[in-house]
């Protein structure tokens, strides 16, 4: 049981404090954020930008830039989606749930690509292709921008983005110390998977926007 606590928790004795309770409160409103996602609750945004102006914070000093640069975009990404959800196009409704159109899917492998090609430019700029997990990184970051668009974006296709990028971000973290963040990511998948069938549910009972 020690050997496990350890490999878990050791590395952080040589982190500060501060940064060990700002990943648990950035932990705790990531869990938030995704559990009002899941709800379908436009609270998802105000929740996920504290947790991801934390991350930014941590990651950055941590120098770990991709992972940066995805909580970074959730920011952007969590302004461009409070509006949408709010959106009243006629007045009365809000933007409700709906599918991907082939319009959008071909916006989202797009998406993917360039995303891709600009993590492969900042890492090569910054000469960070040092280690397997960049290529991860890298993979991941593309997975979670297509994931946050569609997101934003009210598309119950983003929760397959989401689970798959989950996954992957479980041992991602876990290997590179960040024990909290790794659990974080492990609740994520039961969560997203739970909102897919919530979405697909509400989906389901308003088939006009499917």
């Amino acid at each position: 049981m020690t050997e496990i606590f350890n490999f878990l928790f050791e590395q952080y004795k040589t982190y500060e404090t501060i940064d060990i309770v700002l990943e648990i409160i950035a932990v705790i409103f990531g869990f938030l954020s995704v559990w009002y996602s899941k709800k379908n609750k436009v609270l998802v945004f105000p929740t996920g930008m504290i947790s991801t102006l934390i991350f930014v914070y941590l990651l950055l000093k941590w120098e770990l830039l991709g992972d940066m640069m995805i909580n970074a975009y959730y920011f952007i990404m969590s302004i461009y989606g409070w509006y949408i959800w709010t959106y009243k196009s006629d007045g009365e409704h809000e933007t409700p749930i709906s599918k991907t159109t082939y319009k959008e899917k071909k916006i989202s492998v797009l998406i993917f690509i360039a995303t891709l090609i600009f993590v492969y430019a900042v890492y090569s700029y910054f000469e960070k292709w040092t280690n397997w997990t960049a290529y991860v990184d890298t993979f991941t970051t593309a997975i979670f921008f297509v994931g946050m668009w569609l997101m934003a974006k009210r598309k119950i296709e983003n929760w397959i983005f989401w689970i798959i990028g989950d996954l992957i971000s479980v041992p991602l973290y876990l290997y590179k110390g960040f024990t909290f963040t790794s659990f974080q990511y492990f609740g994520f998948t039961f969560i997203a998977i739970f909102g897919y069938l919530a979405w697909k549910k509400n989906l389901n009972k308003n088939p006009l926007t499917s």
